[in-house]
């Protein structure tokens, strides 16, 4: 007898990984050839922390270790941006019956140039470092390619 999976949690981080000359990480969907996307993930219980979050899903997903001695921790950065958008039907199957749509915390956090990324194959088949503006153009997510776009104001404001 299987066990039915708990209910993603319709809130989730989108965490935007740069180095200080502006190249961000891109992943590549395992499940889905030709989607490129930074670190996203879903909070594995309501009360989550987001920045919680936002570190396990970097930990995770690239092997970055925020609060290391290469990534300390203030180079983790919360945007107090928050999207809502739709969850695709094809991904509804994840959630409580009649949910429809996610909250997206943004985070940014920025790495030394070479910092060595380690994938998590069940997520994500190969990842690539592009410059933010060919990296937003490449992103399949709104909000991501959104929240790239976003990445010089903010280092201009000092808060990326």
């Amino acid at each position: 007898m299987s066990e039915t999976p708990p209910h993603k949690i319709p809130q989730s981080v989108l965490v935007v990984i740069y180095t200080p000359q502006l190249n961000v990480l891109l992943m590549e969907r395992a499940k889905q050839p030709g989607f490129w996307q930074s670190v996203t993930g879903s909070k594995d219980t309501p009360d989550e922390d987001w920045r919680a979050t936002a570190i396990r899903e970097v930990a995770e997903e690239t092997g970055i270790q925020v609060g290391s001695a290469a990534v300390p921790h203030q180079a983790l950065t919360d945007w107090a941006l928050e999207n809502i958008y739709e969850i695709y039907p094809v991904w509804r199957y994840r959630y409580a019956p009649g949910v429809t749509h996610n909250i997206e915390r943004v985070f940014g956090l920025c790495v030394p140039e070479g910092t060595p990324i380690t994938l998590a194959p069940a997520e994500h088949t190969q990842y690539l470092w592009r410059p933010w503006q060919a990296a937003a153009d490449q992103c399949f997510s709104p909000s991501n390619a959104e929240a790239i776009l976003q990445l010089p104001r903010r280092l201009n404001a000092g808060c990326a």
